[in-house]
């Protein structure tokens, strides 16, 4: 077999993470980082801006296909590389879904998916006009560039947008906003999938996610109680927006369940995703190795699971100095069963710099193992 090489634009942690899978299947992987010193700085072959469609060419130059760390790629740089007869997976046309939310919200009613109620906003009057008959509240959203609760607001009148709305504001953000009711929502899911380009389709288990300040803080996989209705209406969702954009790699699709067992699509994420970092050790295949292998093509990997349950817990900066190195020992000697994963970030509160993990037959242990190691990682000295 002649070597398999796939380039990865973005050096964050998700690049970081492809890094064991090929090198156990033996696949070269190149890494275009930002900067120097980024978290796959193992893998790292060209640092360099990935918004320079010559920099991102010569890259394309020295692997078999391209893929991601991240959706900010600019389309046009992508169509170039396409247009070159550069393997880009997910295609620019899929990666166009998620990088506006606007255009997702579009493609996905044309699809029949279920949404919450949504609007494109250009002014005051119309947000004005959407709240009033949404119950007093909205969600507004900038349709490109947020993630992590960025980009986000709870709005009650177009007054709490002033600034989005003002010229200045709109224009950032390709001159419109979304906007979307408010769900009474009873918690947030997450489905993970992954499809390759000759249309081979694995969905892992529904997963519950738990947020804290916009941030995922917690996956419990799989997600408690959920029926079999539920765990088949996800899977079906999943593969419909999949086979409906055009998505190939991992996707992850964020879904909000209702009191009455309704599922809503919140988000996109076309790569691998915070929710499916439980699946290195709780799964038979790995998101991160199961991406390497759709956009290469390659017969993709068992999704099941290897114990009843996993827990992901994740591990964010608590100030600029505590990088959890100094309580490695601690964490390791007294939660044995606990895997450890860092990122390689600076120290910095709110990031997302590691996760741990635990899979065992007994849900409510795990989830409390989890939960000590984390704390005693992030311990403030």
């Amino acid at each position: 077999m002649s070597e398999l090489r796939v380039g990865v634009i973005g050096g964050g942690q998700l690049a970081r993470m492809m890094t064991p899978p090929a090198i156990n299947l033996g696949i070269t992987l190149k890494v275009l980082a930002e900067a120097e010193g980024s978290s796959a700085a193992l893998a790292t072959t060209l640092v360099g801006d990935y918004n320079q469609v010559e920099v991102v060419a010569e890259f394309a130059k020295t692997v078999d296909v391209i893929t991601f760390d991240h959706e900010h790629v600019p389309l046009a740089v992508l169509e170039a590389l396409e247009a070159n007869g550069v393997s880009v997976q997910p295609p620019s046309r899929a990666l166009a879904f998620a990088q506006n939310k606007l255009r997702m919200r579009e493609r996905l009613s044309q699809l029949n998916l279920p949404m919450p109620d949504w609007a494109e906003i250009h002014d005051a009057d119309s947000l004005d006009s959407f709240i009033e008959a949404h119950g007093g509240v909205a969600i507004l959203k900038t349709p490109i560039g947020g993630y992590d609760g960025k980009g986000v607001r709870v709005v009650s009148s177009s007054a709490d947008a002033a600034d989005w709305l003002s010229a200045e504001g709109l224009t950032k953000v390709g001159g419109h906003l979304l906007v979307e009711e408010k769900v009474a929502f009873v918690r947030e899911l997450a489905q993970l999938s992954a499809r390759n380009p000759s249309g081979e389709f694995l969905a892992w288990p529904l997963v519950q996610t738990v947020q804290a300040n916009g941030v995922c803080s917690e996956v419990l996989a799989p997600a408690p109680n959920a029926s079999e209705g539920t765990l088949e209406q996800a899977a079906v969702i999943a593969q419909a927006v999949s086979e409906g954009l055009g998505v190939t790699g991992v996707l992850a699709v964020e879904m909000f369940e209702t009191a009455d067992g309704r599922l809503l699509i919140n988000e996109l994420a076309m790569r691998p995703h915070n929710s499916g970092h439980f699946s290195i050790e709780g799964s038979v295949t790995s998101q991160f190795e199961q991406h390497l292998r759709a956009v290469l093509d390659l017969p993709l990997g068992s999704t099941l699971p290897t114990n009843a349950h996993a827990v992901m817990v994740n591990l964010l900066g608590v100030d600029d100095q505590n990088d959890f190195l100094p309580h490695y020992a601690q964490a390791q000697s007294a939660h044995p069963e606990v895997k450890i994963h860092t990122y390689g970030k600076g120290a910095r509160a709110g990031r997302k710099m590691g996760h741990v993990t635990v899979v065992s037959g007994n849900a409510e242990w795990a989830l409390e193992e989890a939960r000590q190691a984390a704390k005693v990682l992030t311990q403030q000295a």
